[in-house]
């Protein structure tokens, strides 16, 4: 039986060794108030509470089975992201028991009115100590109000201990299912009139002390949505320097939550914080860091002349490549505003810019080139991939963000049983780039179909006129999308590829897969009151902005790569007639990054296992379910570009991971196999636009798994049979 004492406890009562049980941020903030300095009245739902949540309801033997289908060291982002996403959806599938639950509300109205205004934060074992601090790692909320929606955050607060920041932790703050556990504190949401963050040693500054404010709450600072005015202070207590910045937007609490307002003119035009003020903010700087004896990050707010202390943590850094890393992953999240702002950069700026750079590249005739001119011309693509690689790493890879945004929104309102449900959603937008060139593609074979014929002049390899109209149409489709050359080969095997593949497209004729997008979009538009509307609507536009820009921004960087590879293809062609040495020091695999880009990624060579012939035992792959539905049929094994010319249709696509260029097969596939894994790779996109099931995060698809072999896709479990072909 549980005792309401073990599971709540006022915050100016917890001491040092409540630390277990109450967190490090909970815990700081009682030496603080005790300490004399004014800290947001609250209590602590202590960790026995998530304990006895997790027995009671059987969630802590399920998390094993979601934690553990993969090993955690071959996850890449996509996957963390569709991991972290079905732990938070399995918490809010699961409701408290009875008696927590009324333990939590008895405690909650004996210290504040039921429409109160609370912050629901989390205070983890691991969080904020002297040894280490993960700041951002796990979700707060503020501005709740109600029992129903207090007990909601409280269990998403829970379920971000396995967030997928967390997760990139999982080593360090021991993460296990059988021992790990997260307290909640409950706190008066204070609405200051401007709110910050003070470091007793500047970031790359350690010998200056520095204070952000921002005009409102603190979360439009910590979203990176409003700019910070930065003041630095010298050993002294000398204000040194003060950075300005462009003052437009504050945060600000209403009653459906928290939202950015633009800022009246008279706080656009002054700072936040006076001299006298900062000097106050630096004070509790120093007391806080004397107090703990360590240098601190300390979260504050002003309130009618009133100093709050909102948190305050140790300052812990590193500078290992390992962090770096860290640091870009945990950028990817984003706010609304953010994404708005970065939709507009890509679509105005970047994806344009990378269609004229390809354009440019291809109207360039390679053969027409001596060798040095030829070298130089595969040293300026490989360059131009770079850059624009690491820009869409800086900018088209946050973008997806908004494609879980929208999902949280979703089920946070709907509760679907299906975690996934809200991609039905995103899913058949005309905006793909894929699509138009797959459909492109199927009108062309609409046309085969449609002419015997012309069918069999295609079979027999006949030459058409070049005024016929099918042979001005594939211009068309050409001018519009450019060649398949990266996959086909030469300009004689593409067209005989090119011929094949609309040849097979026309033994399948094209089906819709969306029949209950608008229902769904019905549904999810009910669940917003009025003045909500508009906020669902801009949640759903970036949602599906973000889903269109994931698969496109893919295709962009595609041909970027097809350029390169015309460059490489001709350098090998002149090789072989006895070509100037230099082509061969950039081609050669041993010897620089453009010989393995265009031969190795995404197809690398098959190991002893997948050699033809090789004897096997039917077995079951586990992966992870991306595309829902069952699917039988061959494999058709892609280790090479060169392997896509005999694919054929209803085949299963087995690959290490769908590159853009190979899309143009999809339509043809009975369902997609893939070894790179999650929800949002350009395989599971395609295939859910298609209706295949795919399961994705296969570890050693294509080793396991060879041309012929019989297998059955699992779209709904995650499952792939595989029965040996008889050789």
């Amino acid at each position: 039986m549980i005792k309401p004492r073990d599971l709540v406890i006022d915050l100016t009562a917890l001491t040092l060794d409540d630390l277990p049980r109450a967190g490090g941020k909970a815990v700081n903030l009682a030496r603080l108030a005790r300490a004399g300095l004014t800290v947001p009245q609250g209590f602590c739902i202590t960790t026995a509470a998530y304990d006895h949540y997790l027995n009671e309801t059987g969630i802590r033997e399920r998390l094993p089975l979601l934690l553990e289908r993969k090993a955690f060291a071959q996850m890449r982002w996509e996957e963390l992201w569709d991991l972290a996403l079905k732990v938070r959806h399995l918490f809010l599938q699961t409701p408290l028991p009875q008696d927590l639950s009324d333990v939590l509300a008895q405690s909650l109205f004996a210290r504040f009115d039921d429409d109160y205004p609370l912050s629901v934060r989390s205070t983890a074992p691991a969080e904020d100590t002297t040894n280490a601090s993960f700041a951002g790692l796990h979700d707060s909320f503020v501005h709740v109000r109600g029992l129903a929606a207090i007990l909601d955050k409280v269990r998403l607060v829970w379920a971000s201990l396995w967030s997928d920041r967390a997760l990139l932790y999982r080593q360090e703050l021991s993460l296990d299912p059988a021992t790990s556990s997260m307290a909640v504190l409950v706190q008066e949401l204070i609405e200051g009139t401007c709110s910050g963050v003070a470091f007793s040693r500047c970031p790359g500054r350690p010998h200056l002390a520095a204070i952000e404010a921002v005009w409102g709450l603190n979360q439009g600072l910590v979203d990176g949505d409003v700019e910070p005015d930065r003041i630095l202070f010298d050993a002294s207590g000398q204000i040194v320097e003060r950075h300005a910045p462009q003052r437009e937007q504050a945060c600000r609490a209403v009653p459906q939550g928290v939202v950015l307002q633009p800022l009246p003119t008279d706080q656009r035009a002054a700072s936040p914080l006076s001299d006298t003020d900062a000097g106050r903010i630096l004070a509790l700087l120093r007391q806080a860091e004397n107090h703990f004896g360590a240098a601190q990050d300390v979260e504050w707010t002003l309130r009618d002349g009133t100093l709050f202390a909102l948190q305050a943590r140790p300052i812990t850094a590193s500078g290992t490549a390992d962090n770096d890393e860290r640091a870009w992953y945990l950028s990817l999240h984003k706010s609304l505003a953010t994404l708005a702002k970065l939709r507009r950069r890509i679509e105005d700026g970047l994806l344009p810019a990378m269609e004229q750079e390809a354009r440019r590249l291809g109207s360039m005739d390679l053969t027409k080139l001596d060798d040095e001119a030829l070298a130089a011309a595969i040293r300026e693509r490989q360059g131009l991939l770079d850059a624009w690689e690491a820009r869409y790493r800086d900018e088209c890879i946050p973008m997806a963000h908004g494609i879980r945004l929208f999902g949280q929104l979703y089920n946070d309102r709907l509760r679907p049983e299906d975690p996934f449900a809200f991609l039905d959603l995103l899913a058949g937008d005309e905006g793909l780039l894929a699509v138009q060139r797959n459909r492109a593609l199927q009108e062309l074979a609409a046309r085969v179909r449609a002419n015997p014929q012309l069918a069999q002049q295609l079979r027999d390899g006949r030459t058409l006129p070049t005024d016929s109209p099918f042979v001005l149409d594939l211009h068309g489709f050409t001018a519009r999308f450019g060649t398949l050359s990266w996959v086909m080969g030469s300009p004689e095997d593409e067209a005989r590829s090119l011929a094949g593949l609309i040849l097979e497209l026309a033994k399948k004729p094209p089906e819709a897969h969306f029949p209950h997008r608008q229902t769904r979009e019905d549904a999810y538009r009910a669940a917003f009151s009025a003045k909500e509307q508009a906020l669902a609507r801009e949640v759903l536009d970036i949602g599906r902005a973000s889903y269109r820009l994931r698969d496109n921004d893919n295709l962009f960087i595609g041909g970027l790569s097809a350029r390169l590879h015309e460059a490489c293809r001709e350098a090998e062609r002149r090789l072989a007639e006895g070509a100037h040495p230099l082509l061969s020091s950039l081609i050669d695999p041993g010897k620089t990054r453009v010989a393995r880009r265009t031969t190795a990624a995404p197809f690398p060579p098959p190991p002893a296992a997948a050699i033809p012939g090789t004897r096997r035992q039917a077995r079951q792959l586990v992966g992870q379910p991306a595309g829902p539905g069952l699917a039988q049929g061959h494999a058709r094994v892609i280790r090479r570009p060169e392997d896509l010319r005999a694919f054929q249709s209803g085949e299963i696509l087995v690959c290490d991971a769908v590159d853009p260029n190979m899309t143009f097969v999809v339509p043809l596939a009975g369902g997609i196999v893939e070894r790179r894994g999650g929800m949002l790779i350009h395989g599971a996109i395609i295939a859910r636009e298609y209706g295949l099931a795919c399961v994705t995060g296969v570890p050693g698809a294509i080793d396991l798994i060879n041309t012929g072999d019989r297998i059955t896709v699992d779209g709904y479990l995650g499952l792939v049979t595989v029965e040996p072909a008889v050789h």
